[in-house]
């Protein structure tokens, strides 16, 4: 016969848990003996072993109390459901750590490889960090959204990058951020910066410049990660329109002599 912490050290639980299952009627409780002790037969052992099993396995208390009492049949059929979820979670658990895996990977946690290795390509390029943060911050919303058309993107950054112009307008745009919105230096660096732009356009046209077709909604959002991580750029957009160009993801050639209709629209109401 065993003494309750015989039991509980053979079972591998605690005596405080084997008090547990006497309360809640999944272990029944034994005669005590002449000195007030309570004894435990060997097959009691097996019996809590099953019980710790079940319930480290997730099985709640009450279905453990079902499962002690099901016959054979009823209880091989659900040790395998329970081996079915406990194979799910694991998968799961899998896939989770495959995502903590690639979030210390950087780029790789929510962007296609393609992407990833154009990220990689500008860094190799010596282009400034803050600007392929901006290209990362813009690629993930536009490749979740549209994954399809990520691999024809592309094709067509690659085909980009093999020009030094471009190469020479990631640079200079670098430079810009290291200015404040009212340094003068900005304005000669808008210069440079609407030169490539209008060369590019007239030796390669419109579409070379505006290739993407992206979605006015994405545009904004875009716009707006680039400006939260590169603050001067919103001042070199203004100085970019002055000069015959408008826009960050989406660059356009405008009239800078003529007002926007929206400037227009709010001096009537002034």
């Amino acid at each position: 016969m065993l003494t309750i912490g015989e039991l509980a050290s053979y079972a591998g639980v605690t005596v405080r848990a084997v008090r547990h299952y006497h309360a809640k009627g999944l272990l029944p409780e034994p005669e005590r003996d002449h000195s007030g002790y309570r004894r435990y037969g060997a097959g009691t052992v097996v019996e809590l072993i099953k019980i710790r099993t079940l319930a480290e396995a997730g099985v709640p208390l009450a279905r453990v109390r079902e499962l002690l009492q099901a016959d054979e049949e009823e209880f091989a059929a659900a040790v395998a459901d329970i081996d079915k979820r406990l194979r799910a979670e694991i998968r799961q658990r899998q896939r989770h750590r495959e995502r903590i895996a690639r979030l210390a990977a950087g780029d790789n946690l929510a962007l296609p490889p393609e992407v990833v290795e154009f990220l990689d390509r500008l860094r190799a390029l010596g282009v400034d960090e803050r600007i392929v943060e901006v290209e990362r911050d813009g690629w993930i919303p536009l490749a979740a959204h549209s994954p399809e058309r990520v691999p024809e993107w592309m094709a067509r950054k690659r085909e980009q990058l093999a020009d030094p112009q471009l190469i020479d307008f990631y640079l200079t745009l670098g430079q810009a951020l290291d200015r404040t919105a009212d340094d003068p230096r900005l304005v000669e660096l808008a210069d440079q910066l609407a030169a490539y732009i209008t060369r590019m356009a007239d030796e390669q046209g419109e579409d070379y410049v505006d290739d993407a077709d992206i979605e006015p909604p994405f545009v904004k959002l875009m716009d707006a990660l680039a400006f939260d991580t590169a603050p001067p750029a919103r001042r070199l957009i203004e100085l970019l329109k002055k000069r015959g160009w408008t826009g960050w993801t989406k660059l356009e050639r405008v009239d800078p002599t003529r007002p926007r209709q929206e400037d227009t629209a709010a001096r009537r109401y002034r």
